[in-house]
This record gives structure tokens, C-alpha cells and sequence, in this order.
């Protein structure tokens, strides 16, 4: 790379071809202050075509300067450009035979930027004008978005891959599958792995993949067999804009690499949390949830007896307790002393449920979709009100009461003295009665 801060891309590795191009760059005229990079798009542009782009950049930046310097802020300057723009510049290579563009406005844009671009292949932007048929219909690509939502992708030799992103980590799983027409195993996982490589780099690039990723390829036994996996991997990422870090097949069969995150991944932008799962995937069964219910009743009736509980759950929990669990219900009814009510409801979730203590909420697990929080809301502030409430009368109760148990406690002190100030005089009165006995007695047996 150059001094002045320009050079080359360094994907692009190929010593010939970064030789070619930084002979180009030396011979462009390039302003002090300015430094031109290719990027790997540009590895298999002539000069011709990368001096154009070069010219189209730099009355680019003067028309940003310009902007700059005529705007009073807050004013937007430049944006990116749209949709067909960028997909024209980063994609656009010249094996390419058409470029079909749906639509007045969008056929205008193309043609005028690749015009700027390229000229020599504006003729190659064509407009579709078939009304009958979709574009994407007529050229299959509304099944190709629907297969990219899908975790599993074919191959052409019967195996397929298995694709899961998670928060640390994407997982992708080479299996073998239908692929058994090689006659040795060996024979039949390099050939399965092989065809997993190049459709992985296509892959990362459709449903824009980054982060750490991990492959799980199929083990074999050779380790030069590794090394051309490894190799092939290597040469379908090279057309990638991402910057990767590529590591080696270790002895369980796993690769690590990394990719530069460019913008959120497919399943990022067009999908959301599932409310049922929770993201997980998987949801418990009736019987779990149903047996979870009793335990939670259990529970409650060691708090307290006596009292009435009500319980909401999804219809065909309920329907499994009536049916299979009756009896155990009943028993926790008669051994805790308290009535229990199931309440169906098919708003809420497959594995949510709210147990009520006389009104009160006792335990509530997960929560209903949105369109019934705002009730279940309304209904809890109406419950807190009423517990608020209840508390203020037992407070208010506790302060009226103390005075009339404070009299109580003097009356019950006063009478309490009073018995034995009582007790304490009729003792004193005993002991002088018998004082008196005692000393007529004396009297007596003194004669006098």
C-alpha cells in the first residue's frame, strides 16, 4: 500500500493482480489530501472503468463540499444511495449478462448510474415488461427469499446444512444425508463437504451472517482431505466485502472463522421474538404445564386454607386437568380446605397461566400476548387498588382500636390492684386476729 494512505484491498491477494492495480493507481492524478483505495469489487476492473469510478467519486465530493458549504445546519447533506444504486455498485460485475429492472422510476435510476458508472454496459440495463407475470415469479427468486427463512439448506449431491444463530455463536452442521452414491464413506464426505463449503460462502452473503461462526464438518479421516475443504472455503469467500478471519478444521471435524457484521443478518431484520416460545423454539407440553398448575397449588395451600382460588390457563391445559387430573385436584381441595376454580382463556399463551388468592394475584408465569396486556393490566391496578384499600381500613381500624385497648389494659390494671390491695387487708386483718388469740391464750395460762 501506499504512503499516502491508499492502496489496495487486502482481500484481494492475488500478487498479479495487485501488482496490475497499483500500477493504475500510480498513474491517476490524485489531488493532494485525497487517498483511492480498491476495493475488492475493483480487483478485475480495467483502468479505464477504475479511472471512472475514480472521476465519479471525486465530483461526488465536490458536490458534498458544495453542499457543506451553501447549507445552513440542521440540513442533511448526503445520504446513501438507494436500493438499486448500491446494488449496481457492489454487486455488478461484467460476466454478468442482463441487469432486469421492474418499474419506470427504478429502470431511470439504473440506467443513468450505470451510465456514470459504466457506460459502455448501460445498454445491459433492460426494463421487464411483462404485466402478467412478477419478476420475482418469473424467475423463481420469491422461492429463494421464502428458503433463506428456513435453517435448512440442500445441496445438490442429496446432503444439506443446518444453519442456527444464536446470541454467542452460528452454528452450521454439514450432514451427509441422501449423498451415498460414492462407494467408500471417505469418498462420499469430501464430495458432501466440498459442495457444504461453496454454498456456505454463499450462505454468509445471503443472510448476512457475521460474528463467530462455527462449522461442523463431516469427519474424515485424512488430513490433506481437510486442507481441500479448507481451501475451498477460502475461494468461495473471496468475493465477500466482509473482512473474515479463517481458521482450520480441527480434529473433531470443527472450523471457526469470524465475519465483519456490515448490518443486521436477515433473520435479525425480518423476523421477531415468538411469543409463545419465547425464542426458544420449543414450548412445554399440556401434561408438564398441568402437573406445574398442581404443584402451584400445593404450594399455595400451605400459605393458607380457607380461601378461594381462582386459576387462569389455556383451554386445553384445563381441559387435560378435568380430564386426567380431577381426582388430584379434588384432593387438594379437600386436604388444604379451600375451593379452586379453572378458568380457561385462549388468550394467553401455550405455557402461561395466573393464579388468584381471593382477588389477589398470587403467581402470575409469563404473560399474555399484547392485546391483553392492557386488560390484564387495568385488572391488576384495580386488584393493587383494593389490596391498598384493604390495608388503609386495617390501619385505620389498628389506630381506632388502640385507645379502647389501652382503657381496657388500664381497667383490667386498676382491678387488678384493687383485688390485691383487698387480699393484702385481709391478710393484715387475719394476722391481728390471730395475734389477739395468741396473747389471750398467754393470758390464760398465767392465770390472769
Amino acid at each position: 500500500n501506499t504512503n499516502k494512505g491508499g492502496g489496495i484491498s487486502r482481500k484481494i491477494s492475488n500478487t498479479s493482480d495487485r501488482r496490475r492495480l497499483k500500477q493504475i493507481l500510480s498513474d491517476l492524478e490524485i489531488p493532494e489530501g485525497i487517498a483511492v483505495i480498491v476495493r475488492t469489487a475493483g480487483s478485475q476492473r480495467t483502468k479505464v472503468e477504475i479511472r471512472r469510478d475514480y472521476e465519479y467519486l471525486l465530483r461526488l465530493w465536490d458536490s458534498i463540499r458544495e453542499n457543506t458549504l451553501q447549507s445552513t445546519a440542521p440540513a442533511m447533506i448526503y445520504e446513501e444511495a438507494n436500493l438499486i444504486k448500491r446494488t449496481i455498485r457492489d454487486l455488478y460485475s461484467r460476466d454478468m449478462e442482463d441487469v432486469l429492472v421492474d418499474g419506470d422510476e427504478g429502470y431511470k435510476a439504473a440506467k443513468d448510474f450505470m451510465k456514470s458508472l459504466t457506460p459502455s454496459h448501460a445498454r445491459k440495463v433492460q426494463q421487464y415488461k411483462d404485466r402478467e407475470v412478477p419478476l420475482f415469479q418469473r424467475y423463481r427468486v420469491e422461492s429463494q427469499l421464502d428458503a433463506m427463512h428456513s435453517n435448512t439448506v440442500q445441496l445438490r449431491s442429496g446432503g444439506y446444512l443446518v444453519l442456527n444463530q444464536t446470541e454467542a455463536l452460528v452454528a452450521i452442521d454439514v450432514n451427509s444425508g441422501r449423498a451415498t452414491r460414492e462407494r467408500h464413506i471417505e469418498e462420499t464426505a469430501l464430495k458432501t463437504n466440498l459442495e457444504a463449503a461453496e454454498e456456505i460462502g454463499r450462505q454468509l452473503r445471503l443472510r448476512d451472517l457475521a460474528g463467530l461462526i462455527v462449522i461442523g464438518f463431516i469427519d474424515m479421516e485424512e488430513s490433506r482431505r481437510n486442507r481441500e475443504v479448507e481451501r475451498r472455503l477460502k475461494e468461495s469467500l473471496r468475493s465477500d466485502r466482509a473482512r473474515i478471519q479463517l481458521g482450520r478444521i480441527s480434529p473433531f471435524g470443527l472450523l471457526e472463522m469470524s465475519r465483519q457484521r456490515l448490518r443486521p443478518s436477515l433473520f435479525e431484520s425480518s423476523t421477531e421474538i415468538c411469543p409463545h416460545c419465547g425464542g426458544t423454539g420449543r414450548v412445554r407440553t399440556v401434561e408438564s404445564l398441568a402437573l406445574q398448575v398442581l404443584r402451584r397449588l400445593e404450594e399455595e395451600g400451605l400459605r393458607e386454607n380457607d380461601a378461594t382460588i381462582v386459576v387462569t390457563l389455556p383451554s386445553r391445559v384445563a381441559l387435560y386437568i378435568f380430564n386426567h387430573k380431577r381426582s388430584h385436584l379434588m384432593a387438594i381441595e379437600q386436604r388444604h380446605d379451600f375451593r379452586i376454580t379453572l378458568e380457561p382463556d385462549d388468550h394467553l399463551t401455550n405455557d402461561a397461566f395466573v393464579i388468584e388468592r381471593d382477588g389477589v394475584v398470587a403467581e402470575r408465569r409469563r404473560s399474555a400476548p399484547e392485546d391483553s396486556r392492557g386488560a390484564e393490566s387495568e385488572d391488576g391496578e384495580r386488584k393493587r387498588g383494593r389490596r391498598r384499600s384493604r390495608r388503609r381500613r386495617k390501619d385505620e381500624d389498628q389506630v381506632s382500636a388502640a385507645p379502647e385497648r389501652e382503657a381496657e389494659d388500664l381497667a383490667e390494671a386498676e382491678s387488678t390492684a384493687d383485688g390485691e390491695a383487698a387480699e393484702d387487708r385481709e391478710a393484715a386483718a387475719g394476722e391481728q386476729d390471730g395475734e389477739r388469740q395468741r396473747k389471750r391464750k398467754r393470758r390464760g395460762k398465767r392465770g390472769g
